[in-house]
């Protein structure tokens, strides 16, 4: 644990009224939306990625009981980053390769008393492998999908949470404001893609991804290639800067050189279309409205493709949750 407690942003009161609701006794988390969510802090590059492979041998799991206190369990190459940055204090280790986690999960649960409960696990992110390891260590408790559930109560932010997101925005504009106004014809996809990610670094992301295309690249998201930008072309572009896990998120039209009349026009016309969905999204309206409001829209342009997404959520660890505008 680092020398100064930071202080939980997690809607813990949302949570803890959904756990009443589904009758939970507690939570075994994996996943790394969930786990950053409430362990309060990112694992970065290869630690990261392990938060995502369902076999990973070398899983964390985040134990969060409805009352009691949350532990985490981790392997002994993710527990010195966890003892830095978390917000949580109690952590079990356990011998990665050799040992299950869960195994060591169950145990808590039963240390708590709660073994004979219903326990919520994310049923997306858990194998099925794993899920009938806890099914046979937990033989008197209730195995709950809580995928859903979780993602509801990460619908509603906290003011911690939104400063976060707007840290992070603000730091991927301000790399966009450096990066893309000295684009020049002859620069390659390539080249501009690393000045944005290495911008962001500097700036104190932790990490940064995204798709920089010209539109004269058939393939928008194949990656970027040493096609040269020509005088005129538009620079496809779609960005995540991740600032303390949570992700600032953007895009920017961008010309090479002046734009054409045709161009302004264009973007007046998208930007008018953009401004009025926004509009549309308020308190207590269904996102399929807000959905066939702008492909509607679009459709008066004479733009005949389908509108697959509309908008969606932001959160720790994934710049793309639910809710969907779909």
């Amino acid at each position: 644990m680092s020398d100064q407690t930071r202080t939980i942003i997690a809607n813990v009161d949302r949570l803890n009224r959904f756990m009443d609701l589904a009758g939970c006794s507690a939570l075994i988390l994996r996943s790394g939306k969930n786990f950053t969510y409430l362990a309060g802090f990112s694992y970065p590059g290869t630690l990261g990625r392990h938060l995502d492979f369902p076999d990973s041998p070398r899983e964390v799991l985040l134990v969060w009981p409805r009352r009691g206190e949350p532990v985490m369990v981790l392997n002994h190459y993710a527990a010195p980053l966890a003892l830095r940055d978390s917000w949580l204090e109690k952590i079990v280790v356990y011998d990665d390769y050799a040992e299950s986690p869960y195994q060591k999960a169950a145990e808590i649960l039963k240390d708590l008393g709660m073994d004979r409960g219903a326990v919520g696990f994310e049923k997306t992110y858990v194998s099925a492998a794993r899920w009938e390891e806890m099914a046979g260590l937990l033989p008197g408790g209730e195995l709950l999908d809580c995928t859903g559930m979780m993602d509801q109560v990460r619908w509603i932010k906290t003011s911690g949470e939104v400063e976060l997101l707007r840290e992070g925005t603000l730091l991927l504009d301000e790399a966009y404001l450096e990066v893309f106004p000295a684009v020049r014809e002859g620069d390659t996809e390539r080249e501009v893609h690393s000045r944005i990610v290495a911008s962001c670094v500097q700036r104190g992301a932790q990490w940064a991804h995204g798709i920089l295309n010209s539109n004269r690249n058939s393939v928008a998201y194949g990656s970027e290639s040493d096609m040269k930008f020509q005088r005129g072309d538009i620079i496809r572009n779609d960005y995540v800067s991740y600032y303390q896990g949570y992700p600032g998120h953007q895009s920017r039209t961008v010309v090479v050189a002046d734009p054409s009349q045709e161009q302004k026009d264009t973007y007046r016309l998208m930007l008018d279309i953009y401004r009025a969905t926004v509009d549309q999204c308020q308190v207590g309206v269904i996102a399929s409205y807000i959905h066939r409001f702008a492909s509607n829209k679009l459709k008066e342009t004479g733009y005949q493709d389908r509108v697959s997404l509309v908008g969606h959520s932001v959160g720790a660890w994934w710049h793309q949750q639910e809710p969907y505008i779909v």
